[in-house]
């Protein structure tokens, strides 16, 4: 039984059932334990904010343990001690009485001391003749002793924390620069494109993050800005990619018409059986747009799986085995949808021509997802193929309606 660690409180404080179950949820200190005892109080001040300790908590703490005669707590040499409120006050840098008592119960409350109140209320200890303390009243230090381990994995947990916190911060200041100086280069230097837009989507994500944000939202709007990157540089390699297949187009005609100094008419003349006919050449035109397709394909960049399963959850349940972990997976069951939403097969590989396997299967998974407010996928998916041919298209857009549509939309507003 465990009643020996429950006691009441003296005079008008009343005993309340969590205060019971505080006390029976510590258990006595295994007979030799020990743990230094600044080190648990550093501890607890890392882990201060899961407890909702103030500062001066932490200095009425930082009292108690001086009035606690050795360095090590030891249950061998018992654990309580009994300062009055005045010493107390001096040792926590002259706090006044009224908040000493609050703070105090603040510490109790978390369950980091307890008070073993004497018959009147006050703190002293009753000494045999040798000096040897044989029963004190005043507050147990038992707590931070049976609880060390438990503080130190806290105090580990918060740091990581911490850690982890400060460099999505960094991330997003980085990945904000990015955005903002990509921006204004594509502004500033004339390319093609809806950037104000682009702009006021920028403008948007910070705006929806708060003033003191928290690791959470610091992630959340990070997924955003990180996602509005990538289609900015899409936006941007697709225009290079057209200024440079333009640029080969005039030097491949001007190559044409001026590189044969021999016309074929001045050749000795024979039958066209005897010069061996072949058939005729795939004119310049049409090559340049097949290459202009692939090169499209090539320059259209699949975003992270994951994001594409969050914005399109539905399309895991057509995977093999009803999930999908990779992006063959998703590629597989995006043919099962394409043939049960009735799109041939003729418009789906001339999506995956234009804008590549991993993107026609993502464009998939988002007909899918709208399935309901589409008429005629097989439409939709060929005129999301010509965009992507005339390069306009880019994927990002839907992936980032449909997270904000679904489940991962309220972590996205941040």
């Amino acid at each position: 039984m465990q009643t020996g660690h429950v006691t009441t409180p003296f005079g008008r404080r009343p005993a309340t059932l969590a205060l019971v179950k505080g006390q029976l949820a510590i258990t006595a200190p295994s007979p030799g334990a020990r743990v230094e005892k600044w080190k648990v109080f550093r501890d607890v001040c890392e882990a201060r904010e899961r407890f909702g300790l103030q500062d001066r908590a932490l200095a009425v703490l930082d009292a108690l343990l001086t009035f606690y005669p050795e360095p090590q707590l030891d249950q061998d040499h018992g654990l309580v001690v009994f300062p009055s409120n005045a010493q107390l006050s001096v040792r926590a840098h002259g706090i006044t009485e009224s908040t000493l008592r609050r703070q105090l119960g603040a510490l109790v409350d978390a369950g980091l001391i307890q008070r073993r109140d004497s018959p009147n209320g006050k703190r002293y200890a009753h000494r045999s003749r040798d000096g040897i303390i044989e029963q004190a009243y005043g507050f147990d230090l038992s707590p931070l002793l049976t609880r060390a381990a438990e503080l130190a994995l806290l105090a580990q947990e918060v740091a990581a924390e911490r850690v982890r916190f400060r460099r999505a911060k960094e991330a997003l200041t980085i990945c904000r620069r990015d955005v903002r100086k990509l921006i204004t280069a594509a502004i500033e230097e004339g390319a093609s494109g809806n950037w104000l837009d682009v702009e006021m989507m920028y403008v948007g994500i910070l705006g929806r993050l708060p003033r003191y944000p928290d690791r959470t939202q610091v992630e959340a709007t990070l997924d955003e800005m990180e996602l509005l990157r990538n289609e900015v540089i899409n936006l941007l390699e697709m225009q290079l990619n057209t200024d440079y297949m333009h640029g080969n187009a005039i030097q491949n005609e001007c190559h044409i018409q001026n590189s044969n100094t021999e016309s074929i008419y001045e050749l000795e003349p024979s039958s066209g059986k005897e010069q061996g006919e072949s058939l005729p050449e795939e004119p310049p035109a049409k090559r340049i747009g097949v290459e202009q397709k692939r090169a499209n394909a090539e320059q259209i960049k699949s975003f992270p799986l994951g994001m594409v399963l969050r914005a399109c959850p539905q399309i895991v349940d057509y995977g093999p085995g009803g999930s999908i972990s990779n992006w063959r997976e998703l590629m597989t069951a995006a043919v099962v949808v394409r043939s049960m939403l009735g799109v041939s097969p003729s418009a789906y590989e001339e999506a995956c021509n234009a804008m590549g396997p991993q993107n026609a299967a993502a464009a998939m998974a988002c007909i899918l997802e709208r399935s309901n407010y589409i008429n005629s996928a097989g439409g939709y998916l060929r005129d999301l193929t010509k965009r992507s041919e005339r390069g306009e298209f880019s994927i990002g857009p839907m992936l980032m309606a449909l997270l904000k549509a679904n489940g991962d939309g309220n972590r996205l507003a941040g």
